[in-house]
């Protein structure tokens, strides 16, 4: 089946399963997760699966693989509620380093949708390598802060040191030079995105528009 969009159905199973915290009343409701969360996810990664490996021909794609689980991981955090009332695909190449690779994301939650690329939590190696590079001038840089700067679609983000490691050099490289993590997003507030059929459509564009940044990434992170 192809992909049509997902609907409040989906929103609603999500809160409902937070606010209920309980595996019998999610082992209960099941089907109502496959119907509403879980089968409209896995039609999105098939339809966006030809395109990421164009992108990349490492990227993992394969949809068990790619969506995010509804059940939380409470081992190492104070909040024990067993489910989230939001859910995410990443795709990246290697998923025993989720936390830490370079990837693509498209995230639904209860105020709208996110999507675009970098890193959940970069390490300190990886920026070290990525200032470097960008102080010698890389041609991957090159190509990668030309993509950014073309466009305004999406914003750089991530955490910053509070005060600036390189207080010559140009605002345009410092907001990259002093970050302690990087990724591009894209947020919208509402879900005329994720409703509507023509989502695979506009995160393969926005995807392929940022190919030259998520190279870049990779590059600092191998």
């Amino acid at each position: 089946m192809s992909f049509e969009g997902f609907s409040a159905d989906a929103l609603r199973f999500l809160m409902e399963n937070k606010i209920n915290n309980s595996k019998q009343w999610y082992e209960d409701h099941k089907d109502e997760y496959r119907k509403w969360v879980a089968n409209p996810f896995t039609e999105l990664v098939n339809e966006l699966g030809p395109a990421m490996l164009r992108i990349d021909s490492q990227i993992i794609i394969k949809p068990t693989k790619v969506i995010s689980r509804v059940r939380r991981d409470t081992r190492f955090t104070h909040d024990k509620s067993l489910y989230r009332d939001n859910i995410w695909i990443v795709f990246l190449r290697d998923k025993s380093r989720m936390s830490t690779s370079a990837c693509y994301w498209f995230e639904l939650g209860q105020k709208g949708t996110s999507y675009g690329v970098g890193f959940y939590g970069a390490t300190p190696q990886s920026m070290t390598r990525m200032r470097a590079m960008i102080m010698d001038n890389h041609p991957a840089f090159q190509f990668a802060r030309k993509c950014y700067e073309s466009q305004n679609r999406f914003t750089l983000g991530g955490e910053t040191y509070k005060k600036s490691k390189f207080p010559d050099q140009p605002e345009k490289l410092k907001t990259w030079l002093d970050r302690k993590n990087i990724y591009f997003d894209c947020s919208e507030t509402g879900f005329n995105l994720a409703f509507s059929k023509e989502l695979p459509r506009v995160l393969q564009e926005g995807y392929m528009l940022l190919k030259p940044i998520y190279d870049f990434l990779c590059l600092i992170d191998e």
